[in-house]
């Protein structure tokens, strides 16, 4: 198993310990020393006020954040759980992730999914109903332009007569979020990787995405993705990402399942210490 550990550069009220450039160095060092994998922010450029009173969260600008984290390590990988690909101009995320796996030595994984808050699609112009359409071209766009030169379009919302970003990156994975059908589908025919993740009944419909509450459930959708894998003859290995129901889960049976890798937050520190003192616990004590 390997493991991807959260940033909390959500936690805006405690600024000072976790939302300066010391602090995500700090706790990005701590990871590697610890013998972890990854590093992982989420992505909310335009939080609703409404959804943050009712329980949302803020995020930083994901690869300036994981750009600190990389300056201060060598090893760990920088993670993306996950990027909103639809709110952006491809060819913008594009050349923004190609230089954070230029400059950090080829240690980025870009995990996208399709979105699902309304209200920041609204404030930042982006149609919520094409924003499956829109991750779709995003990362055909993005894939073209980290290895092809004068990349021409036609077709499409964006129009080009030949693009061309250097340096090209290194091959950057892309895992693809998501418990839907649609998800998973992505992930199989165009993904290196899936990143279903616990979500509960009640909160299916407001994160527009099915629940995914217990391991039995969580192994019928591993084992649908494998049989499509099949149908489509995909041959070549999916990673599966997945954050744990409780802190206390065993995590061999999500070996069992096949999942490659496991979300890890420490969720309640009131300061940077305990956060890492959380880290260190874990870290000895994970299987």
């Amino acid at each position: 198993m390997r493991y991807t550990v959260g940033i909390p550069v959500d936690q805006v009220h405690a600024g000072a310990e976790f939302v300066t450039g010391d602090a995500i160095a700090e706790m990005a060092a701590g990871v590697e020393a610890a013998g972890l994998d990854a590093v992982y922010v989420t992505d909310h450029p335009a939080p609703d006020d409404r959804w943050l009173a009712g329980g949302g969260h803020h995020a930083q600008e994901p690869l300036v954040a994981l750009a600190f984290a990389a300056a201060a390590t060598t090893r760990i990988r920088l993670h993306t759980h996950v990027y909103v690909a639809a709110y952006r101009n491809p060819f913008l995320a594009a050349k923004s992730v190609a230089t954070l796996q230029n400059l950090s030595g080829g240690r980025v994984i870009l995990g996208v999914a399709a979105g699902y808050l309304r209200p920041e699609f609204t404030a930042l112009g982006v149609d919520f109903d094409d924003r499956n359409d829109l991750l779709d071209e995003s990362i055909a766009l993005m894939r073209r332009v980290w290895s092809e030169d004068g990349v021409a379009v036609e077709a499409g919302r964006y129009r080009t007569r030949g693009v061309t970003q250097l340096p090209h990156p290194e091959p950057i994975p892309i895992w693809i979020g998501g418990n839907s059908a649609r998800a998973m589908k992505r992930a199989v025919e165009v993904g290196d990787g899936w990143s279903p993740f616990p979500n509960p009944a009640g909160a299916a419909a407001a994160v527009k995405t099915p629940p995914i509450t217990n391991l039995d459930e969580l192994a019928t959708r591993v084992a649908a993705a494998r049989d499509y894998a099949h149908e489509i003859g995909r041959t070549r290995p999916l990673t599966i990402c997945f954050s744990r129901f409780t802190q206390s889960d065993d995590v061999a049976a999500f070996v069992d399942l096949g999942i490659d890798w496991l979300a890890v937050q420490f969720a309640g520190c009131a300061t940077r210490g305990e956060w890492l003192d959380r880290l260190a616990e874990f870290a000895v004590l994970r299987p």
